[in-house]
C-alpha cells in the first residue's frame, strides 16, 4: 500500500519542492520561480504527498497546443526506488494519451535510472542538446513519446 497520494501542487508545497530541487538538481529552481510557474496557465504540477502533508516528490508539465514538455521529475533522496517517480510520469503519460500528440523531455546522460524510467513508459531518444547542463557539463539527451490518435489511424 502506498503511503502517499498524488495531488495538484499549491502554494503550501513550494518550500518543500524548492528543497527537493536543491537535493536533485545542480541548477535548482528558487521558491520565487516555482511560485511563478504555479500561476503559469501553461503549466501543471503534481506532488506526491504523505498523509501528514510532507512532499515526497513532484513533476511539472508545460503544454502548448498538442505538445507537452515534462520539466523535472524529482523525488526526495530517501524515497527513491519506491515507485513515486513512476507514478508521477504515468500521470503525464495518461494525460498525453488523451490530449497531446507527444511529450518531450531532456535528461542527463549520466542519470541512468531516469533514462530507464522514461524508456519504461515508451520514451525514445531522438537527439542531444550540446552543452546543456553546466555542473557537471553534459549534453542533454532529448527523449520523446508520440501518441497515436484514433483519428490519425483513419487517414
Amino acid at each position: 500500500m502506498k503511503n502517499y497520494k498524488l495531488v495538484p501542487m499549491d502554494k503550501s508545497h513550494i518550500a518543500e519542492i524548492a528543497q527537493i530541487e536543491r537535493e536533485c538538481f545542480s541548477d535548482p529552481w528558487s521558491e520565487t520561480s516555482l511560485e511563478e510557474e504555479l500561476y503559469n496557465p501553461l503549466c501543471s504540477f503534481i506532488v506526491a504527498q504523505r498523509p501528514d502533508g510532507a512532499v515526497l516528490g513532484y513533476a511539472g508539465l508545460h503544454a502548448v497546443m498538442d505538445e507537452g514538455y515534462i520539466d523535472n521529475v524529482a523525488v526526495r533522496e530517501d524515497y527513491r526506488g519506491g515507485g513515486i517517480a513512476d507514478d508521477l510520469v504515468d500521470v503525464f503519460v495518461r494525460f498525453g494519451q488523451e490530449h497531446l500528440a507527444f511529450l518531450t523531455l531532456e535528461v542527463r546522460p549520466s542519470n541512468e535510472p531516469a533514462i530507464q524510467l522514461y524508456m519504461k513508459h515508451g520514451f525514445v531518444q531522438v537527439g542531444r542538446r550540446n552543452n546543456y547542463y553546466e555542473n557537471p557539463r553534459e549534453d542533454a539527451i532529448i527523449m520523446t513519446l508520440e501518441f497515436k490518435r484514433e483519428e490519425d489511424a483513419h487517414e
